[in-house]
């Protein structure tokens, strides 16, 4: 399963780890996903949202 908000688009963004030294390590931040339950067309569904777009859609009412 992809780490992607399936409302934003939103997925991991990549940089570099960096020591007390300052050397250069690949690492990774990944999404805040959350499984919400929603209806669509009548039917209840379970999609995965990050965390910033659930609170954007509890302030338009939408969930």
């Amino acid at each position: 399963m992809s780490k992607r908000c399936e409302v934003s688009g939103r997925g991991p963004l990549s940089g570099n780890r960096r020591s007390h030294s300052m050397r250069a390590t690949r690492r990774k931040w990944n999404v805040n996903l959350q499984k919400v339950r929603v209806v669509v067309d009548g039917k209840p569904q379970t999609i995965k949202v990050s965390a910033r777009a659930l609170r954007t859609l509890k302030k338009q009412g939408a969930i």
